[in-house]
């Protein structure tokens, strides 16, 4: 009987005893892996091939990623090192918990999370870095954990200015209509009465608001029209990004169930302007005349096949975007932005701005630009109907004059004006600038109804 209970104390002894310190792992390479397994799950996540792809996906699946790295640090501390960092079990159960409301909690339960969530890292951070600092001695501490923990305290900071911003925001309410399109409703705002009616057409990113310092300078002498693609200001998103062919078939049912009569002057400012030589060569006849703002240059190679159903990197990367707008990111630009805009389309342009449907929508706007380019260069004339192109002066791209230059060639009725100061963006955000915008759709207002050739000043 002695003999078997010394044999089971050995045995439990042996059981029981530390790895010989040869076998020990550094507690440095377990945390520097851990953390670098995190952010590698992070990504892996976030662009795994599934149906719905949305923000509260791309949000899930990052802190996810970043649970399994905090729960790996745990686990393999205690197993393989002689620093055991248990900790580390709490901001991996935070953090898978958190990606789990996300995930399956109703869209009302996530927004009240906005105002949980930011106190609660920041109470995290806190105890990580007081545990971290009497559990864990290793260089790694300060090179890598400390800045995980200040960049998640920044993080932090950010959701707690975003729902802040939220709540305090001036209350906006929008001008014009909702207009259903088929798939989706698109917001249309029209304003004056004499015609030819004016369509103005914002560039990449851009809602009906950021042209006001244009819009209300054309309704004092035309009838004009603005607009918010899909997925922009007030419109509805789209399934998948309209490129420049669908933004054309949009606009034209847009305008045919708003009952709003052609034939129109159309006004695209950059990317607009690929989408203005569209409709123009889809609905030739709806068309009486163009202005072309800083407009970038189409091509005519073909149009590559859309590909339907197929696994879309564009659309992860814009769900991931889009989710930055829950840390206060895209507020924080838009909140710097529109300031030259009159008040009422300032604070129009920023509230929408601000969201993560916008932030998105401008990411897939420039992800099916190698379509909505060569389909805006299909337009090959439009004979002696008056067409003004406006070129910024500065800080314009190689061959951009170039291509400038090639554009008035559309029309033997046309002028290029070269806009003394502006930059691209200038000219709807500068009040001089914009005017220079204004002056050539007058012009080009004029020589429609009064059917005489462009002048030039």
């Amino acid at each position: 009987m002695t003999e078997r209970r010394s044999t089971d104390t050995t045995r439990a002894d042996q059981v029981a005893a530390p790895a010989p310190e040869s076998a020990r792992t550094g507690i440095g390479i377990v945390v520097a892996g851990s953390l670098a397994a995190g952010f590698a799950a992070a990504v892996i996540l976030a662009f795994l091939p599934v149906d719905t792809v949305d923000m509260n996906f791309s949000t899930a699946m990052v802190l996810f990623g970043f649970a399994l790295g905090w729960a790996l640090l745990a686990v393999l501390s205690m197993r393989y090192t002689d620093q055991p960092q248990r900790w580390a079990v709490a901001p991996a159960i935070f953090m898978a918990a958190s990606g789990a409301l996300v995930l399956l909690a109703p869209d009302s339960v996530v927004g009240t999370l906005g105002w949980v969530w930011p106190p609660a890292v920041l109470v995290l951070v806190v105890w990580v870095w007081v545990r971290s600092r009497r559990e864990l001695h290793s260089r790694t501490r300060a090179w890598l954990l400390c800045p995980v923990l200040v960049i998640l305290a920044l993080l932090a900071v950010g959701g707690g200015y975003e729902r802040i911003s939220q709540s305090t925001a001036p209350a906006v309410a929008m001008r014009g209509q909702l207009v259903d399109v088929g798939p989706y409703r698109l917001h249309l705002e029209c304003t004056g009465s004499r015609g030819p009616t004016v369509i103005l057409e914002p560039g990449a990113g851009g809602s009906a608001a950021s042209m006001g310092l244009i819009a209300p300078a054309v309704a004092r002498d035309s009838r004009v029209c603005v607009y918010d693609r899909a997925g922009r200001g007030w419109s509805d998103p789209a399934a998948s990004p309209p490129d420049g062919a669908q933004i054309a078939t949009d606009l034209h049912t847009l305008l045919d169930r708003a009952q709003v009569p052609g034939p129109y002057v159309l006004a695209g400012h950059s990317f607009g302007g690929l989408y203005v030589r569209t409709y123009a060569a889809k609905y030739p006849e709806e068309v009486a005349g163009l202005v072309l703002v800083d407009s970038t240059a189409a091509n005519n190679k073909p149009v590559s096949p859309q590909k339907a159903g197929s696994y879309s990197v564009l659309k992860h990367l814009s769900s991931l975007v889009a989710a930055t707008s829950r840390l206060g990111l895209g507020r924080l630009l838009a909140d710097t932005s529109f300031s030259e805009l009159p008040p009422k389309y300032r604070d129009d342009a920023r509230a929408t701005a601000a969201t993560a449907k916008e932030m998105s929508g401008v990411l897939d706007e420039y992800g099916v630009a190698n379509r909505s380019v060569p389909e805006a260069g299909t337009l090959r004339s439009v004979g002696a109907k008056p067409l003004i192109v406006l070129t910024a002066e500065r800080e314009n791209s190689k061959g951009w004059m170039a291509n400038q230059n090639k554009t008035v060639t559309l029309s033997t009725n046309s002028l290029h004006r070269v806009v003394s100061g502006a930059t691209h963006a200038s000219l709807v955000e500068n009040p001089d600038h914009a005017a220079a915008v204004t002056r050539a759709i007058h012009d080009v207002v004029v020589s429609v109804r009064t059917g005489a050739p462009l002048t030039h000043p």
